[in-house]
């Protein structure tokens, strides 16, 4: 069965949508552990052990992006648009990678455990410190900000493409398998 050169590879959408997912879900727990202390440990108990696992998908879904052949852009992305995107993805994937480390770091400076699940925990990657912790707490908050602004630039710019430009932007990641033109 042959591929689509048009569309990403199946894992490189697998790992998109997957991460998407659990970068939404994250950002959702974060914004009502903020807003609601009534819920705030049972959240935590899922925010903590979905950034680690977050933090893994994005590794595997860098090295997969490496050794993955990308689809070209459509002939409607300008030159000027190709290297925003370029920097958009690079962006992204440091975000990605630094948010969950940061989450990490604050609460091992603050002596938290991070439990993933029953008996299994982390192993704290920064020392005790709670001015550590304030900094990295603000550092935390700021990030989450900054990713929830780049994934509704990302979104945007792939509406703009598939709705107005009508280029067929979004089949490239669609999660569906879709026909060559």
């Amino acid at each position: 069965m042959a591929t689509n050169p048009q569309q990403f590879p199946v894992s490189m959408r697998l790992f998109h949508w997957l991460v998407a997912a659990m970068v939404l879900t994250m950002l959702g727990i974060g914004v009502t552990m903020v807003v609601s202390l009534a819920h705030y440990h049972q959240l935590i108990s899922i925010h903590r052990p979905l950034g680690i696992l977050l933090l893994i998908f994005v590794a595997i879904r860098f090295v997969n992006r490496q050794f993955s052949t990308l689809p070209p852009f459509p002939a409607t992305v300008s030159p000027r648009e190709r290297f925003i995107a370029s920097w958009a993805e690079i962006l992204m994937y440091t975000l990605l990678f630094v948010q969950p480390l940061v989450g990490w770091g604050m609460l091992s400076a603050a002596r938290y455990p991070i439990v993933l699940w029953g008996g299994l925990h982390l192993f704290p990657i920064l020392p005790h410190s709670a001015m550590l912790y304030a900094a990295l707490r603000k550092v935390h908050t700021v990030l989450a900000y900054l990713l929830f602004l780049a994934i509704i630039a990302h979104f945007g710019a792939v509406l703009v493409h598939t709705w107005i430009v009508r280029d067929r932007f979004f089949s490239r990641m669609a999660p569906w398998r879709v026909r060559a033109r």
